[in-house]
């Protein structure tokens, strides 16, 4: 189990064929970025820091490489990369922004992230979000912020069987167990 996440009397299932695996991730550098993005200094200052186009459109996300945009509202996205540029990437971005209305927000120690893969990914999911993850309403790419266990998330769909989960820090123990808890029929695997 990783450091920081504590789940006392937890004990990982069998693997089974439909399998989840619960990891956190804990080399990802995260910035809240805000502006406007009707905004064309804005949008070229934000791309040509980042080599990608934000998102404009509700619950949607851009990848380049190791840097994500991730739409998490009309004005706001989370942009992720790998932790250790991720003090460059948010001065980068400040320093694009100088006389252009927008914030920037190194977040990364505030939230925390973790990753729910294998076939029963979205089943262990469905257990205490409200969200309907069947591939005909979402894609991978797909982004909503939501409640999973009664705590306010943001789920990012990586990939069809790879799920993101931002969180608060401080809920990262009470989310760990109740994933363990959620996936233990389907065999889940701690990584």
């Amino acid at each position: 189990m990783p450091d920081g996440f504590v789940a006392e009397g937890a004990v990982a299932a069998a693997p089974s064929p439909r399998g989840v695996r619960l990891s956190e991730v804990k080399d990802v550098g995260k910035v809240d970025l805000r502006g406007d993005p009707r905004d064309k200094a804005f949008m070229s200052s934000v791309g040509r820091v980042l080599n990608l186009l934000l998102p404009t459109e509700a619950c949607q996300s851009a990848l380049q490489g190791h840097i994500a945009a991730l739409w998490v509202g009309p004005d706001q996205w989370l942009i992720t990369c790998p932790k250790a540029d991720v003090t460059a990437i948010a001065r980068e971005l400040t320093d694009s922004l100088l006389g252009i209305h927008g914030s920037v927000t190194d977040i990364s120690a505030a939230r925390a992230m973790l990753r729910l893969s294998g076939p029963s990914a979205l089943d262990v999911l469905a257990k205490g979000c409200p969200i309907d993850f069947h591939p005909r309403t979402v894609a991978p790419g797909y982004v909503a912020g939501s409640v999973l266990a009664k705590i306010s998330v943001l789920l990012h769909l990586r990939d069809v069987d790879v799920v993101d989960i931002y969180l608060g820090r401080s809920y990262g123990d009470y989310l760990w167990s109740w994933l363990e808890e959620a996936g233990l029929d389907c065999g889940i695997i701690i990584e």
